[in-house]
C-alpha cells in the first residue's frame, strides 16, 4: 500500500493533518467529474483504472460525483432521487446510474484508497426529484424575489412529493417521504403552473442565506428540516453511506440552502458515528467574504468552504487581461484572510460553459491561477476533472501536462517560509524556502498577465549556490542563487513560471 495521503482538516479554527499524515505533506484533491460526461456507465471504471496513476500525479483525495439514484439515467446526481440505490436496484428505469453500477463504485473506491488517496462523497440533502407520486396539499404562492411575501392565499395543488422507492422494496431503510417531510415545491400538477410554492402546514427554514428573503428554496421538493423524523433519517443515510463506502469525508451541496444549525449538526454526527474527523467542505456560493466567514462561525470553524471569491478573481484577471491589476490577485479570498478553512479551486462543474454559475477562467490564465493554488501555502487546493482530463462536449482540450508539472511542483518543491511579491501590477511572485524534512524542495513562481518581466526574490541563503530552472519549460534562465540568497527570476508574457532547483 503507497504512502497514505490525506487532505487537512479545519477543527477548531486550527489545520490538523488527518491520522497518519506528516504535517509536511500537501495534500491535493480532484473534483473527479464535470458536467457533460457520458452517459455510458464506465465512470466509475475508470475511476478505478486510474487510481494508481492519480497517486503518482500527486492527487491525495478525491471528490466524486454524487453516487446515488437520480431522476433519471443521465442525471448528474443533483436531481435526487433515492440516496439509498448507488445503482443496485432497478429505479427510474435504469439500475446503474450515470456512473455505473455500486459493485463497481465499491471496487473503484476500494481502489483509490489502496493507493493512498482519500475519497469524499458528494452530500445533497437540501431536495429530492423524481417522486413517484403526487399527493394533495394545501400551498401559498410566494414572490420569486422575497420568498417571505405570499402571493396568494391557501389552495390545493398536486406536488410531487411521494417518494415510496418500490424498486429498493425498503432495502436499507423503510423510511417514506410525504408532503409533511418538505415545505416548498415549484410544480402544481393539478393546474401545470410553475410558481415558488411554500406548504401552507409549514414555513422556511430558518438559518439559511437571506438573498431572496430566505433562499431556503432551490429546486425540486424541499427538505423541511424542522421535521424530527427527517432530522433522524438524514443523519442516518449519513452513517449508513459513509460506512457502504469507507468514505473519508464529505462536499456539502446547496450550503447556503440548508439551515446552518442542521448542517452543524449533521458533520458532527457523523464524524461521531465514523469515530474520525470526517474532512468537509461546504458549498456556499458566495462572492463575499464575509458571508463565508459568517456561515463558518454558524458552522463553529469545524469545516472549510469553497473560497469563491479566488475563483471570481481569476475569472475577472482571465476575462481583462493585461488591465487586471494582479496586486490585487487574492484580494478579498478567504484563502487570504483564513487559509486553514478555504478550498482553493480554479474552476468546477457549476463554473464551466454554459452552466448555472459559469465563471469560466480563460484557457491562457488556466496554468497562472493554478499556480496561485498548487505552489503557495494556505488553502486545500481542488483540481477539475473538467480542466485536467478536458471537455469535450464544449471542444475544451486537457490541461493534464501543465497540471502534472504544477503537481510535481507542489507534491516536490512547494515547502517552507514563503515571500510574497506582490509589488507591481502585471508581474507577482513568491517564493518557498524548502523544508530539511523534503530534499531539494524550495521554489520560486513569477507570473505575468502583461508583456512580462523580471524580479528579484530570496529563495533563502540555505540555496546560495545552487542553480535553479523553470519546471514548466516556459523560459530558459538558468538563475544562480547568490550568497545572500536571492535570485534574479523571469517570467514572459501572459505565463507562469515556477523555478526549483536543477
Amino acid at each position: 500500500m503507497k504512502k497514505r495521503y490525506i487532505g487537512l482538516l479545519a477543527l477548531s479554527g486550527v489545520m490538523l493533518p488527518a491520522a497518519g499524515v506528516s504535517a509536511m505533506e500537501n495534500g491535493t484533491m480532484m473534483q473527479y467529474y464535470e458536467w457533460h460526461l457520458e452517459n455510458d456507465g464506465e465512470h466509475w471504471n475508470r475511476m478505478n483504472e486510474q487510481a494508481d496513476d492519480l497517486a503518482d500525479a500527486g492527487i491525495t483525495a478525491l471528490w466524486i460525483p454524487p453516487a446515488y439514484k437520480g431522476s433519471s439515467q443521465g442525471d448528474v446526481g443533483y436531481g435526487a432521487y433515492d440516496l439509498y440505490d448507488l445503482g443496485e436496484f432497478d429505479q427510474k428505469g435504469t439500475v446503474r446510474t450515470k456512473y455505473g453500477t455500486k459493485q463497481e463504485l465499491e471496487n473503484a473506491v476500494a481502489s483509490l484508497q489502496s493507493e493512498g488517496l482519500q475519497v469524499y462523497g458528494d452530500i445533497v440533502m437540501n431536495h429530492k426529484m423524481g417522486a413517484d407520486f403526487t399527493e394533495a396539499v394545501e400551498a401559498v404562492q410566494v414572490n420569486p424575489d422575497n420568498r417571505l411575501q405570499d402571493i396568494s392565499g391557501a389552495y390545493t395543488i398536486d406536488a410531487w412529493t411521494g417518494f415510496t422507492f418500490d424498486g429498493r422494496n425498503n432495502a436499507y431503510s423503510d423510511f417514506d417521504w410525504h408532503w409533511y417531510h418538505f415545505n416548498g415545491v415549484d410544480w402544481d400538477a393539478r393546474y401545470n403552473e410553475s410558481h415558488i410554492f411554500r406548504l401552507a402546514h409549514t414555513g422556511w427554514n430558518n438559518e439559511v442565506d437571506g438573498e431572496k428573503g430566505n433562499y431556503d428554496y432551490l429546486l425540486g421538493a424541499n427538505i423541511d428540516f424542522s421535521h424530527p423524523d427527517v432530522q433522524e433519517e438524514l443523519k442516518d443515510w449519513g452513517s449508513w453511506y459513509t460506512d457502504e463506502l469507507n468514505l473519508d469525508g464529505y462536499r456539502i451541496d446547496a450550503a447556503k440552502h440548508i439551515p446552518f444549525w442542521y448542517a452543524d449538526d449533521w458533520v458532527g454526527h457523523q464524524r461521531a458515528e465514523a469515530g474520525a474527523d470526517q474532512f468537509v467542505v461546504s458549498e456556499y456560493w458566495k462572492d463575499d467574504l464575509g458571508a463565508l466567514e459568517y456561515y463558518l462561525s454558524e458552522m463553529n470553524w469545524d469545516v472549510s468552504v469553497f473560497d469563491v471569491p479566488l475563483n471570481y478573481n481569476f475569472y475577472e484577471a482571465s476575462q481583462t487581461g493585461g488591465s487586471y491589476d494582479m496586486r490585487n490577485l487574492l484580494e478579498g479570498s478567504l484563502v487570504e484572510a483564513h487559509p486553514n478553512h478555504a478550498v482553493t479551486f480554479v474552476d468546477n462543474h457549476d463554473t464551466q460553459p454554459g452552466e448555472s454559475l459559469e465563471s469560466w477562467v480563460d484557457d491562457w490564465f488556466k496554468p497562472l491561477a493554478y499556480a496561485v493554488t498548487l505552489t503557495r501555502e494556505g488553502g486545500y487546493p481542488s483540481v477539475f476533472y473538467g480542466d485536467y482530463y478536458g471537455i469535450p462536449n464544449d471542444n475544451i482540450s486537457a490541461k493534464k501536462p501543465v497540471l502534472d508539472q504544477l503537481l510535481e511542483a507542489r507534491t516536490n518543491y512547494a515547502y517552507g517560509t514563503q515571500h510574497d511579491y506582490f509589488d507591481h501590477w502585471d508581474v507577482v511572485g513568491w517564493t518557498r524556502e524548502g523544508s530539511s524534512e523534503q530534499t531539494g524542495s524550495g521554489l520560486a513562481t513569477l507570473m505575468s498577465n502583461g508583456p512580462g518581466g523580471s524580479k528579484w526574490m530570496y529563495a533563502g541563503t540555505q540555496h546560495a549556490g545552487e542553480t535553479w530552472t523553470d519546471l514548466l519549460g516556459n523560459h530558459d534562465a538558468q538563475v544562480t542563487i547568490n550568497s545572500d540568497g536571492w535570485g534574479e527570476f523571469h517570467t514572459d508574457g501572459g505565463s507562469v513560471s515556477v523555478y526549483v532547483q536543477q
